[in-house]
């Protein structure tokens, strides 16, 4: 005859009853569960600080492991309570509604030690790709798409925990049964009513693993030009350049055109146009914008040119082709050439700047 295998925790339970056996039965519980939550106090200390050593070696922040404590100490804290209360009142008439709510709390508590066990190796892989890819484009795809990944994970796991607790009421697994029967229609009236809610979902998938967009791309989308800041699975965060956040759904990244300036990489390059008489200085312009450019740090030193592009109605359009970093200092570097030229003009040649009536639209 083959022995029931024994539940290691019911065993120490026991164990724990048969010591705390000289107190009255009324205290023996309440002993069993104090005794069981300073166990799982000491050994969620022990693994969060063997962890934390561990952990620290390829970069994970310590805030990460410590998260997982209280939840450790809450699972193992029900998991006692739960085998306790069956030991000591399994056959009392209240003994099932305590206990389902036990299961409730023990399901809560595994879900969030496990959400917070997946935060800390998405923190340890980033950590490892940052180490060995360093900040870039390749960070940032990993980034991306491993964010995306855990949210998936993360909404998963609820799902299951709440499928969990309701399987264990008799009356929700009749229902389920009588539900699988009109699989056909339900599946049809659930597929019309979150198609919306699954296209997002699906896009954000796409967007993230098609590499259309990166956290920290810049964009332009509805005309606004901003950072990608944040990717889940079903809006796009995008942080404008003025501070505000635009929240577009993910189905917009894969069915409308937009741009991105950092596709393949940051480095990005521009140009400052400015319109002026025939008669404007163009060797000094040309001498001026390169020692400015040269003097400045968001120049990345690759474009450095000025031309002459067009010239009609008396004036001539100046143009000054430059490059940059990323699409900030290109911002930034457009805005100080053109201040610092037309402050010069205005002070040394101010007979080579336009009259307004020179200029094509403006009212005379």
């Amino acid at each position: 005859m083959t022995p029931t295998p024994v539940d290691p925790i019911d065993e120490t339970v026991e164990e724990v009853i048969t010591v705390s056996s000289f107190l009255p039965e009324s205290l023996q519980f309440w002993v069993v569960l104090l005794v069981g939550a300073v166990v799982a106090a000491i050994l969620a200390f022990v693994f969060s600080g063997v962890a934390r050593r561990v952990l620290r070696r390829i970069g994970v922040d310590e805030a990460d492991v410590k998260a997982t404590r209280f939840p450790f100490f809450g699972l193992v804290t029900s998991i006692v309570a739960k085998s306790a209360l069956a030991i000591f009142y399994g056959g009392k008439p209240w003994y099932n509604p305590w206990q389902f709510a036990i299961l409730i709390v023990l399901v809560i508590f595994l879900t969030w030690f496990t959400i917070k066990l997946v935060r800390v190796i998405e923190a340890g892989m980033m950590a490892r790709f940052e180490a060995k890819f360093g900040p870039g484009r390749r960070l940032a795809k990993v980034q991306t798409q491993v964010g995306l990944m855990r949210r998936v994970l993360i909404a998963v796991l609820c799902i299951i925990a709440v499928a969990a607790v309701l399987l264990t009421i008799e009356q929700v697994r009749a229902l389920g049964a009588g539900l699988l029967a009109s699989a056909g229609l339900a599946s049809v009236v659930v597929g019309l009513a979150v198609q919306s809610t699954l296209a997002n979902v699906f896009a954000g998938l796409q967007v993230a693993f098609t590499d259309s967009i990166r956290v920290d791309d810049t964009v332009v989308a509805e005309g606004e030009r901003g950072t990608v800041e944040e990717i889940t699975l079903s809006y796009v965060v995008v942080l404008l350049i003025d501070g505000r956040r635009m929240i577009l759904p993910s189905t917009y990244f894969t069915t409308t055109p937009f741009e991105n300036w950092s596709r393949r990489s940051t480095e990005i390059t521009g140009n400052v146009a400015l319109q002026l008489k025939l008669n404007a200085p163009i060797a000094y312009l040309r001498q001026r914008s390169s020692e400015l450019l040269e003097s400045s740090d968001w120049w990345d030193g690759r474009t450095n040119e000025l031309l002459v592009t067009d010239a009609q109605n008396g004036l001539q359009t100046v143009t000054i082709y430059l490059s940059a970093r990323d699409a900030g200092d290109l911002w930034n570097l457009r805005n100080m050439l053109r201040e610092k030229l037309l402050a010069e003009l205005v002070e040394n040649y101010p007979e080579c700047l336009p009259d307004p009536r020179m200029i094509p639209g403006n009212p005379v």
